[in-house]
């Protein structure tokens, strides 16, 4: 099998970070979303990786990826000249895919638990296809699937006005050769993009065996600052402590707590879970649960908690705690001169923030 990841897009609900970055490259946890369908490509034997990309953030995905070997993958990339929907990725990838089945994987999905059982199932079973469930109170935001009796897919409704089923089909897919005859033959939406619910309704109008499988454990869509953040914090909750860094006498871990090579701790607590990352600096500040600090960054004298600040970023001498933020790469957050009161802020790449 081989696996393709979708890395292109727009990013919209991610902006401002989007306009200078790929929202799949967001970490969590100290690691890009991207990184996360990677490895869970290769730990269920997946090692030919197709990534379609964009000409905007397609250079950076080459550069933090690079050819697949530090992951224990042959990637390949594929250039999406515009963005016409993700059954568009899958018909521009026919020349990589060739004859062999595969899993598509949305670069922005974050599933915990890997995908080693449904890849398992769809390998070894006769499908043709086979798609992801999420059972939801309110998936009308989604596309949902109906299912009869014996676990097929009989219909999906994208986005339903009314109430027709709880399980959304979330972005992991698995197919066959045939999904290149419907990629072929569905016309765009009325947005101009190849979609794909239309693409698994013509399998299943053509009487093709189309399997879903419920997914019982965490999946979240990173599009948002909300979801960057609950799934920083569902990766946090099962790292293990370590220490690759300096923690002088005056400061305290507490909890589970990991600090990458080169990171230094100065007259500073730290409470986990939380993540520091190489390099970066720690001083006169409290860290608090559920916190992610990325490479090359400078904390001090501040308090900060249930938050994700990307590389090269400064947070200094705030007097007040930042909480449920996300700060972006080389942003400055200073104090300025007067009272403050609490911070909930989303600051995009290359910005500053001085607080009154």
């Amino acid at each position: 099998m081989k696996g393709l990841i979708l890395s292109g897009g727009k990013g919209t609900r991610l902006r401002p970070f989007t306009y200078t970055g790929a929202k799949q490259l967001v970490p969590v946890a100290n690691k890009p979303v991207l990184f996360y369908a990677i490895e869970d490509l290769v730990q269920a034997g997946i090692q030919d990786i197709g990534i379609v990309i964009s000409p905007e953030t397609g250079e950076q995905v080459k550069t933090e990826v690079g050819d697949g070997a530090r992951f224990g993958a042959r990637i390949e990339y594929i250039l999406q000249d515009v963005p016409k929907g993700i059954a568009h990725g899958i018909k521009i990838a026919r020349e990589f895919i060739s004859q062999d089945k595969f899993v598509l994987f949305l670069g922005d999905n974050f599933i915990r638990d890997g995908i080693v059982s449904q890849v398992n199932a769809f390998r070894d079973q006769a499908m043709n296809a086979q798609i992801i469930l999420y059972k939801l109170d309110d998936p009308s935001a989604m596309g949902v699937a109906i299912l009869d009796g014996d676990g097929r897919v009989t219909r999906l409704v994208e986005k339903p006005k009314q109430f027709v089923s709880p399980f959304a089909v979330i972005g992991i897919y698995m197919f066959d050769h045939h999904v290149f005859d419907a990629v072929n033959a569905i016309k765009p939406s009325a947005r101009g993009e190849l979609e794909i619910t239309d693409t698994i309704q013509y399998l299943i109008d053509q009487k093709l065996n189309v399997r879903a499988h419920q997914l019982q454990g965490w999946w979240i869509d990173t599009g948002k600052m909300a979801d960057i953040l609950e799934a920083n914090r569902l990766v946090l909750d099962i790292l293990d402590a370590k220490n690759e860094g300096h923690v002088d006498a005056t400061s305290h871990l507490e909890g589970r707590v990991v600090l990458e090579k080169g990171a230094v701790v100065v007259n500073s607590t730290i409470r986990g879970p939380a993540i520091i990352g190489e390099r970066t600096r720690i001083e006169n500040a409290y860290v608090g649960p559920y916190t992610s600090i990325y490479h090359d960054c400078e904390m001090r004298q501040c308090e900060i908690e249930h938050s994700v600040v990307l590389e090269h970023s400064k947070i200094l001498g705030v007097p007040t705690r930042i909480a449920d933020s996300l700060i972006g790469r080389h942003a400055e957050v200073a104090r300025n001169e007067g009272l403050t009161k609490t911070l909930k802020i989303m600051v995009g790449d290359h910005s500053k923030v001085g607080i009154l």
